[in-house]
């Protein structure tokens, strides 16, 4: 069974069990209204903690928070009023075909409320880059009307599963990142939104991710690989799935989130012993995944690479191409499909 419906069979299981009992329901939404606004906040750079942000979102910015800006709190603030409004607007919008520019909009708007007033619910009007990368993004003059392609696209992804639908908005909102600020927020936002029309509950991409979500995004940017990303996302929609079926069954949820480890990770390579399993230099193996002739599985929670054991093929199947038929880089990614198409080099 693949990913896709693995979680299809799981959302089936949830939705027998519903209504999931109100005082549950309403414990766990509580729960994840603070870690949705916390990591969303914490992978931009907010330096609230989990439970300042829990904190802040009780008591608001009266909260007692020392040594901490109070832009980040206006920012926690923020994120759980844009959550209460995508729950609301999930219930109007019968189908991800129905989200409009102005939905977005209103999205930024509450996100840069008292922030950033002048910009919040715009679209720039400046050239925006994305820190640690040669990712061009679209001109300000572009960007109306890639949004308007945008909910073009949404509105044609009707036959698609509800997570890849998710998935591809989250990146090409990102691709055209419209906003002078904010764009991250809103993207997942705008995920979470489509998760909530079709019945799944909201996904959470944890700060603990923060790595594996910035390199999964870079990898489908530059390199039109999605495999990373996907997984990722797939992954935190299970997380919550299961979750959601553990307070339907009145068993432990927060475990879901996490202490949950995959069986699978067991297997998996770190970037050593994939090294040592090809007599290469850890260097060397870090070189060939970012020219693209391995390919990560996955990432720890602190970030660290894992290869799937084919790698190890993979990675002498490049040495013999280097060494023995003497080919360049260039060759070596020609011979075994890992050339980047030439619009997205960098």
């Amino acid at each position: 069974m693949d990913n896709l419906n693995l979680l299809s069979s799981k959302k089936k299981k949830l939705d027998s069990l519903r209504p999931i009992e109100s005082h549950a329901l309403k414990n766990l939404e509580d729960w994840l209204k603070v870690e949705l606004t916390y990591s969303s906040n914490a992978i931009e750079g907010n330096t609230l903690s989990r439970m300042e942000t829990a904190e802040v979102l009780e008591k608001g910015v009266s909260a007692t928070i020392s040594g901490k800006p109070l832009k980040d709190q206006i920012e926690a603030i923020n994120h759980a009023k844009a959550l209460d409004f995508i729950k609301e607007l999930a219930t109007m919008r019968k189908s991800h075909q129905f989200i409009t520019e102005e939905d977005i909009l209103e999205i930024h708007r509450l996100i840069l409320s008292g922030i950033m007033d002048d910009w919040a619910g715009k679209y720039r009007q400046v050239q925006v880059y994305i820190r640690g990368t040669n990712i061009d993004l679209p001109k300000p003059n572009d960007v109306p009307i890639l949004m308007g392609k945008y909910t073009q696209w949404l509105a044609s992804q009707q036959d698609e599963h509800p997570v890849k639908v998710a998935t591809g908005a989250h990146f090409k909102f990102e691709s055209i990142h419209p906003f002078i600020d904010g764009n991250g927020r809103v993207g997942r936002l705008i995920m979470n939104l489509i998760l909530l029309i079709n019945g799944y509950p909201m996904a959470i991409i944890r700060n603990e991710e923060r790595i594996q979500y910035l390199q999964s995004l870079n990898e489908a940017q530059t390199k039109n690989d999605f495999t990373l990303l996907e997984n990722l996302i797939e992954n935190s929609v299970e997380r919550s799935l299961d979750a959601y079926i553990a307070a339907a069954e009145g068993k432990a949820v927060l475990p879901n989130f996490t202490g949950k480890v995959s069986p699978e990770s067991d297997k998996l390579l770190k970037i050593g012993q994939l090294a040592k399993a090809t007599d290469e230099t850890i260097p060397t193996i870090r070189y060939w995944t970012k020219e693209g002739f391995l390919k990560v599985a996955k990432y720890t929670k602190g970030g660290y690479q894992l290869y799937d054991s084919s790698q190890v093929d993979r990675a002498k199947e490049v040495r013999h191409l280097k060494d023995e038929q003497r080919l360049t880089l260039g060759e070596i990614k020609l011979k075994l499909g890992t050339k980047k198409p030439k619009s997205r080099e960098n």
